[in-house]
């Protein structure tokens, strides 16, 4: 199957409600052209990964407002990895202090963390330059 759109599952883990962030995100990538499939309020990070796989997607976003992502992240991974299905890549997004950010990336627990101030157009490119579609 050829793939010309690139596909995202953009999901809210946890119990934090504040989903405006992960909603704007997904307007701007469906207005972009891409795929979005928005999982919803209060997904386990287990939930995520069996949505990404499903729906076949390219990458997972995160939003990550409650401090949890020292956690969030590192257990997507694990799950991809456990899944056989690391070729999907994984973005964050959301109040996640710098030295974090730092720690989650070059630990390998995300490829990118977007705080807030980050432009959409700047988060589109990211994505672009790293999803290689097949045409």
């Amino acid at each position: 199957m050829n793939k010309t759109r690139i596909r995202v599952l953009v999901g809210k883990p946890g119990l934090d409600g504040h989903d405006r962030g992960a909603k704007v995100i997904a307007r701007a990538l469906r207005d972009a052209g891409m795929e979005v499939i928005y999982s919803g309020l209060h997904q386990t990070p287990e939930q995520l990964v069996e949505a990404a796989i499903q729906e076949d997607v390219d990458l997972i976003g995160v939003s990550v407002l409650s401090g949890a992502h020292m956690t969030i992240f590192p257990r997507i991974k694990e799950l991809l990895k456990e899944q056989n299905a690391e070729d999907i890549l994984l973005m964050g997004g959301g109040t996640i202090p710098e030295e974090d950010i730092e720690a989650l990336i070059t630990a390998g627990h995300v490829e990118a963390l977007f705080t807030p101030g980050a432009t959409t157009t700047e988060i589109v490119s990211w994505i672009r330059e790293r999803v290689k579609l097949y045409e």
